[in-house]
């Protein structure tokens, strides 16, 4: 079973809300150390100036007009916008401290200032879009999201699992503190949920892609959404949805999902079994779904 959403959350909308914390306002300084695209496809660096990086001016980046923006593709889980730069971690990141909301549709830039694509005000469910900065860095923050960047087959099986593009940091309002991570281990097939600082606070066995729908290694992502999907067999307990995504298949279980990684309830929850999606047991999924959207989450070897 995989996350074919979108088709089950048009049938069955989700009967649980997710209760959004009050936005805050949240102010950073003034001037703007932006990445390369060469670190982009790795692990981050220190929060300071590193070897290599451009400053960019905040005049560099312009704003777009409503119609322009409401242009620009949606950055949802089934959307491809080659213009997203793809985001792996090649160890385990450190993991986001807060997720944030925004009060309106928000554009996306690439790493060369051009707007790609946008951040809707809501999400496929009709709640708050949850967003999850990598890092921030005064006027701009560089931040994931849930669409692809390219797909599998155009990309011999080895399309990237996650994306980020740059949102300008004014538009971001924080909506709730972050405390702990998840990370899975495909080898060891275990899920871990664990403080910030790594240590583990609950452990589980967990079954993970078989060998011709693997689930995606060396990757972090962040807990998107959860609904309950009758029609998946899921009545009880909600679909937790990541950010990730199948890097070896468009469309592991055939459906119209963009190849989104769920993390799921199923009877049988150990071994190589899924299609990429993570299977956990009824105590995995009750823990997982008592942690809030926007919560870290790394794929392991």
């Amino acid at each position: 079973m995989s996350a074919r959403h979108r088709a089950g959350a048009r049938r069955n909308p989700p009967v649980w809300m997710w209760v959004t914390a009050a936005l805050t306002a949240t102010a950073f300084a003034a001037v703007v150390t932006v990445l390369t695209p060469a670190w982009v496809a790795g692990p981050p660096p220190s929060a300071g100036p590193t070897a290599g990086t451009r400053v960019l001016q905040d005049a560099q980046f312009t704003d777009v007009t409503a119609a322009t923006l409401q242009s620009l593709p949606e950055a949802r889980f089934d959307a491809v916008i080659a213009g997203l730069m793809p985001y792996r971690s090649a160890d385990v990141p450190a993991a986001a401290t807060a997720a944030y909301a925004i009060s309106s549709d928000t554009p996306l830039y690439d790493a060369s200032q051009i707007p790609v694509a946008r951040f809707a005000f809501t999400d496929f469910t009709g709640r708050p879009t949850v967003i999850v900065p990598v890092r921030i860095d005064g006027p701009w923050a560089l931040v994931m999201t849930p669409a692809r960047q390219s797909l599998p087959s155009a990309m011999h099986g080895v399309a990237p699992a996650q994306t980020v593009g740059w949102i300008r940091t004014s538009a971001l309002h924080k909506a709730s503190d972050l405390s702990r991570r998840v990370v899975v281990s495909v080898g060891h097939q275990s899920l871990s949920i664990q403080s910030l600082a790594g240590q583990v606070q609950q452990a589980f066995a967990v079954g993970v892609g078989a060998p011709d729908t693997p689930t995606p290694t060396g990757v972090t992502g962040y807990l998107e959404e959860r609904f309950l999907d009758p029609g998946q067999g899921e009545s009880v307990y909600p679909i937790v949805l990541t950010s990730l995504h199948a890097a070896a298949q468009d469309e592991p279980f055939q459906g119209e999902d963009g190849g989104l990684i769920g993390i799921h309830y199923f009877a049988q929850h150990d071994g190589a079994v899924s299609h990429g999606c993570i299977r956990l047991s009824e105590e995995a999924i009750r823990a997982m779904n008592a942690l809030p959207l926007g919560t870290s989450i790394t794929i392991v070897p």
